[in-house]
């Protein structure tokens, strides 16, 4: 009988890093991410169109300090690009960039190019919404949450539980800004897409992807992820 109650009065644990969103973006040590990417870059004074095609690997390294004493992470990105005669297998990685993270339980906030940008918050809650560059110079955005544990595939990877944050979604008759990424519980970044493009010669009924003239459509997607 004693047993009985002891098991009926067992609690179940609570995880408390699910509930709020954290797997989202986990960040241990070790653990690297690798993309593909495809970028567009039009230019309306050479009237040039210029494609890029390359991989990039981001990888956690270390943990640290930095200079207002909050703890971060310290993420490399490598870059191998794209040769049409080789394997991607066979192409080695240089060092392209470092980026810094901070990551607590209200928020994930990236340095990008010295640029800081507030990722995620947390809790993850359908239509939540905030100031994405809140901590930078780059004007007032609102993010928001559009989806979230969504099954998805991103390039040729299979996902039960990915999150998709709208930073940008902008129409005119001359631009289109559309900015967005996804994230995958215990992965982390997915994908992201970026489509900032104009065209001042404005055509009845042609959308502007149609008749661009300056900008850049970019597209990073999943390869693989692991611990190293």
């Amino acid at each position: 009988m004693v047993c009985v109650l002891l098991s009926s009065c067992k609690k179940d644990t609570v995880d408390s890093t699910s509930i709020l969103g954290l797997d989202y973006y986990p960040t241990k040590i070790g653990k690297f991410v690798v993309y593909d990417v495809d970028s567009t870059v039009y230019n309306d004074l050479t009237l040039d169109t210029i494609t890029y095609k390359y991989r990039i690997k981001e990888k956690f390294v270390a943990n640290f300090t930095d200079n207002e004493g909050k703890l971060a992470i310290r993420l490399e990105r490598y870059i191998k690009m794209y040769n049409p005669n080789k394997s991607y297998d066979s192409i080695p990685y240089t060092i392209k960039e470092v980026w810094m993270i901070n990551a607590d339980e209200k928020k994930i906030q990236v340095v990008e190019s010295n640029i800081r940008y507030t990722k995620l918050i947390f809790p993850v809650e359908l239509n939540a919404n905030w100031k994405g560059n809140a901590n930078n110079n780059s004007g007032q955005t609102i993010y928001s949450y559009l989806s979230i544990d969504k099954a998805e595939t991103v390039g040729s990877t299979a996902l039960k539980n990915v999150l998709t944050v709208k930073q940008h979604d902008d129409r005119t008759l001359i631009s289109v800004k559309y900015y967005v990424e996804k994230y995958a519980k215990d992965v982390g970044l997915v994908y992201r897409e970026i489509k900032d493009i104009y065209s001042n010669t404005v055509v009845a009924n042609i959308p502007v992807e149609q008749r661009i003239e300056k900008g850049l459509i970019y597209k990073q997607k999943l390869v693989s992820y692991g611990n190293e």
